[in-house]
């Protein structure tokens, strides 16, 4: 397998993710029509903004420093908020001089694999992101439950939010707990025959969905959200995915941080499924 790159500039934000105030940058793999089914590049990056009054690079990368998986439903992976347009365009910090910037890349490929042969790949070419706001009220009576939003739709798919509101695993007691989960996995036929059949859905291969999306708890009073993003295969053995510390509960229930207003926070998901694969 062998791996073009280049680099995708979006010099006042990309407005197909509603991004203003900043540019947006991403590493984009080129060629990814021509790899084989399956085929999957695993790659650590980061990106260097050149400070010219000072001849130095700014380094900026992801702060969970984890490894992008790129394949030909998921060509490219960055930052839609790499710096504002205020402090990219201020003469002080040198990004921008003479009406030029400099902007470079520094790329690893980590491993190349293939996922495995039987798929039929559907990728949705005009893919379309849908926005889905939970409030959950009366949180400070919640206890330690899973809660669930109502099912939404998105890529013709039912999803639904589910918030620990005293965590679980890694976050149990300390944090909020956040996923994204499937709420139609019997929409899976062929997994729920064998599973009626065979008794155990996680050793069967079966059909699955491709979804990249962000979580998001509201600050209701400055708009400085907490938000993560991240993308995820989701089907029958993996119906949920997201983040066990995705808030400390002192940060949350912190007065004048706008999280928790009167005793009500709200939740939004953004979800934009890319393709489907399944089992042949």
């Amino acid at each position: 397998m062998f791996a073009l790159w280049k680099l995708v500039l979006y010099p006042n934000g990309n407005k197909k993710k509603n991004v203003e105030g900043h540019i947006s940058v991403y590493l984009e793999m080129v060629g990814a029509d021509s790899l084989q089914t399956g085929c999957e590049v695993y790659v650590d990056f980061r990106f260097f903004l050149l400070d010219q009054n000072k001849g130095m690079f700014v380094v900026l990368q992801d702060a969970n420093k984890k490894e992008k998986c790129f394949h030909g439903m998921m060509r490219y992976s960055g930052f839609d908020k790499l710096v504002t347009l205020k402090s990219f365009t201020d003469a002080s910090n040198g990004y921008v001089v003479d009406d030029s910037c400099v902007i470079g890349a520094e790329v690893f490929v980590c491993k190349e694999r293939r996922a495995g042969k039987g798929e039929s790949i559907s990728m949705i070419k005009d893919a379309v992101m849908c926005k889905h706001v939970w409030k959950v009220e009366n949180f400070s009576e919640l206890g330690n439950e899973c809660c669930k939003s109502e099912p939404f739709t998105a890529g013709e798919r039912k999803w639904k939010i589910k918030l620990y509101p005293e965590g679980n695993n890694a976050g149990k007691d300390t944090h909020i707990s956040l996923y994204l989960g499937l709420d139609d996995p019997e929409s899976f036929p062929c997994i729920s025959l064998l599973f009626s059949e065979l008794g155990d859905p996680k050793k069967l291969a079966g059909p699955k969905v491709f979804a990249e999306f962000s979580l998001i708890i509201v600050d209701q009073m400055h708009a400085k959200h907490k938000c993560f993003k991240g993308n995820n295969w989701f089907c029958t053995s993996n119906l949920t995915w997201g983040w066990p510390k995705f808030i400390s509960l002192d940060t949350l229930n912190q007065a004048g941080n706008g999280f928790l207003v009167k005793d009500a926070c709200i939740v939004e998901a953004e979800v934009t499924v890319h393709g489907t694969a399944t089992v042949l």
